[in-house]
């Protein structure tokens, strides 16, 4: 069994809002499994529903490039934020994006053995060496993605913390539609969905967020007959689907508080008089899943001076 650190306990603690102790029993319960003891709380009823945020630890700069129907957003990792925000590996981190929207490989290794656009001489993996060498600090290439459509935005918060593409099915392209997929995006950024409709959620995700439910449920009343149970489940189902799913959640900018998505791009849609439908949207956020390197700064200082 692994063992249960502090920093696993507040990483589990942050995910959830559950307390310290609930958290370390969760997590010993469960052998250290974080994703595990996120089901284990939830079941209990000690954690809010959980959307499986990723802790951000690594830096660096998230990316997008549009170019008219087609667009790209790249995700490039630095050691530091003070390279991060670096101008010189920023201007790298567009030239990437420039790479990856020409790009027909259909992983990161034949990407990275790609020839470089800007220096045929060179495969995308060496410029990455020089830019190294350079700057002097790791660097990565670490993932990036594609979309077409009859329309793409893109979004980017925080000067690169997070990217967002929304590509759209629209017989119509003018300035109303793209300011519309624009507020879209910004959605998208702040309250990450995790699909753009119900209908793209598979029945194993669903079945096993009842599961989830349905033990939370028997905790809370556990004399209570099935059909009551069942009753607590779906009320508790279709709230959380409404948070996961794009067109149902509420929209950001709803001046009553309770328009959704999908009924703002109904009324673009009957306003530009052509339907704009959401086909696919795509977040990277700098970082999620990653861990970050974490060293005593003194002990580090006194190491670099030979001590």
């Amino acid at each position: 069994m692994a063992a249960i650190t502090a920093g696993m306990v507040k990483e589990l603690r942050e995910m959830t809002g559950a307390g310290m102790m609930d958290c370390k029993k969760a997590l010993a319960a469960t052998e250290g499994d974080m994703e595990k003891a996120v089901e284990f709380l939830r079941e209990k009823g000690l954690a809010a529903a959980a959307k499986k945020a990723s802790r951000i630890a690594a830096e660096g700069v998230v990316t997008t490039l549009v170019e008219g129907n087609k667009a790209v957003v790249v995700e490039v990792n630095s050691e530091t934020d003070f390279v991060a925000k670096n101008a010189d590996f920023q201007a790298y981190v567009a030239e990437v994006a420039k790479q990856a929207i020409a790009s027909e490989s259909a992983d990161m290794d034949a990407f990275m053995a790609e020839t470089w656009h800007a220096d045929t001489t060179k495969t995308v993996a060496e410029e990455l060496s020089s830019k190294i060498a350079v700057i002097g600090e790791k660097l990565s290439i670490r993932r990036f993605e594609q979309v077409t459509a009859d329309c793409v935005v893109d979004y980017i918060h925080g000067g690169g913390r997070i990217g967002v593409l929304v590509a759209a099915e629209a017989s119509v392209v003018n300035d109303d539609v793209k300011e519309a997929l624009k507020n879209v995006a910004m959605q998208v950024a702040a309250l990450r969905p995790a699909y753009v409709c119900r209908e793209e959620m598979s029945e194993e995700f669903i079945q096993k967020e009842k599961d989830i439910l349905f033990a939370a449920a028997k905790n809370e009343k556990p004399d209570a007959p099935e059909k009551v149970l069942m009753g607590m489940v779906n009320g508790r189902l279709n709230k959380e689907l409404k948070e996961f799913c794009l067109v149902d959640q509420v929209y950001v900018k709803a001046e009553d508080g309770k328009q959704t998505v999908g009924q703002y791009l109904a009324e673009v849609s009957k306003a530009v008089g052509a339907t704009v439908k959401v086909a696919k949207f795509v977040r990277y956020e700098t970082g999620e899943g990653l861990e970050k390197k974490s060293e005593n700064f003194a002990e580090e200082v006194a190491k670099q001076m030979g001590q």
